[in-house]
């Protein structure tokens, strides 16, 4: 007999009523009333008398109720013994990388997911461009990565990301390309761009406009958003980025225009084929069963 099934009879008993037990389990009554049906068959008896929506307990009921209220106390005595030995092993430090994108929120959420579980586990985050973590992956210096493509990872394994990350421009509110709900190719050509240091986003970006990198007006490049947004601002040029890396930024003088057609790229985490540490090991599984991907070797 399923503890879920013992906890749903549970739950009917003591509300006397399957609307308001469905509403407090958080199905729906239908499914409930066909789990009770079912636990009814197995056992061989009903369980409640039903009159008027008002259920009460039979002989057999009252016996289940009583036995189900020991099994549900032990499985949840057993879950909070499991849970802190869980915390007392799961223990250590670890180091991760970042960059600026959408995804930076999945990963948060993983993070504090991980330490409220495990309140002994300590991490490091830096943030930086796709090139640079992944250079500090490869040397070591990092245990896990998130990258944005275009990036290679063929030394790395890799889980993509379902979230994806549009790629537009950031401009100034008084750029003439600020009227605009979309960028063109055509549009690229003359207007002075701030774009990534990164030469596979310079690729992309030359792939789009359809003409080669040295024919775009590319005034300066940067690695990080951050510094670029007063330079935009000041029309020194309109910078070449991905959405999830300015949207909770923008203020009243800039603006994102997406590219059309549209762009779109994800992002990875990656890490090196080596013996990881048990905190490491919890956090990839997390990711692997939040997303339901198996990893990718290249």
């Amino acid at each position: 007999m399923e503890i879920r099934l013992l906890r749903y009879f549970w739950t009917v008993a003591t509300e006397q009523n399957i609307t308001q037990a469905a509403q407090a389990l958080h199905i729906t009554q239908p499914t409930l009333s066909r789990q009770i049906h079912e636990l009814e068959e197995e056992v061989g008896a009903p369980l409640f008398d039903r009159q008027h929506h008002r259920l009460t307990l039979t002989q057999e009921g009252l016996f289940l109720k009583e036995r189900a209220a020991e099994i549900l106390q032990l499985d949840q005595q057993l879950e909070q013994a499991l849970a802190q030995k869980r915390q007392r092993q799961l223990s250590g430090h670890f180091t991760i990388g970042c960059v600026e994108a959408d995804n930076s929120d999945t990963l948060a959420l993983m993070l504090e997911e991980l330490v409220n579980d495990y309140p002994a586990v300590h991490f490091d985050l830096l943030s930086a461009t796709s090139d640079e973590i992944s250079d500090r992956l490869e040397k070591g210096l990092l245990d896990l990565a998130i990258l944005l493509e275009p990036v290679p990872t063929e030394n790395f394994i890799t889980l993509t990301l379902p979230r994806e990350e549009r790629w537009g421009l950031l401009v100034s509110k008084h750029n003439f390309l600020a009227q605009q709900a979309e960028i063109r190719p055509a549009d690229l050509l003359g207007t002075p761009l701030l774009c990534s240091s990164r030469a596979p986003v310079q690729q992309l970006l030359s792939d789009f406009a359809g003409v080669p990198a040295d024919q775009l007006n590319v005034v300066g490049t940067y690695n990080l958003i951050f510094n670029v947004f007063s330079l935009v601002a000041n029309e020194v040029g309109a910078a070449v980025t991905i959405e999830g890396a300015v949207s909770n930024r923008l203020g009243a003088d800039l603006r994102f225009i997406p590219l059309a057609p549209t762009v779109k790229t994800h992002c990875v985490l990656a890490w090196k084929q080596r013996l990881h540490t048990p905190v490491v090991a919890e956090l990839i599984r997390r990711f692997q069963h939040a997303f339901q991907a198996s990893p990718t070797q290249k």
